[in-house]
């Protein structure tokens, strides 16, 4: 898949609030990392592991955030991993930089925010 096209349908996925095509995206060792598991969930190294501990984050951050919107603004690729600029909730910009496997799953991001 082409990285604008990941992009574009992982924006969509979100500001669907449908979590089962959001999961669609990332592998069943997803480990994610970002300061708003930190902020929200009091998790110190701001990381989650596995795709249940995962949806379980995102399940509680979407009822809190019912209209969760997400604007793409930019993506770039590398081998093997994309960066996704975007404005994300709270009018805050973020870089979220994802690695994919060899299925063409996210595996592991990070999530930087402004």
């Amino acid at each position: 898949m082409k990285a604008k096209q990941f992009a574009e349908e992982w924006i969509s996925s979100w500001n669907s609030h449908d979590l089962d095509v959001i999961l669609s995206h990332y592998s069943d060792d997803i480990e994610v990392t970002t300061p708003m598991i930190r902020m929200a969930a009091g998790i110190e190294s701001g990381t989650l592991k596995g795709k249940e501990a995962v949806a379980d984050y995102w399940r509680k951050a979407l009822s809190k955030i019912p209209d969760l919107h997400f604007e793409l603004i930019d993506v770039t690729e590398c081998i093997n991993s994309i960066a996704l600029y975007y404005k994300s909730v709270m009018n805050k910009m973020c870089v979220e930089v994802m690695f994919f496997n060899e299925e063409g799953k996210v595996y592991k991001m990070f999530a930087h925010y402004n």
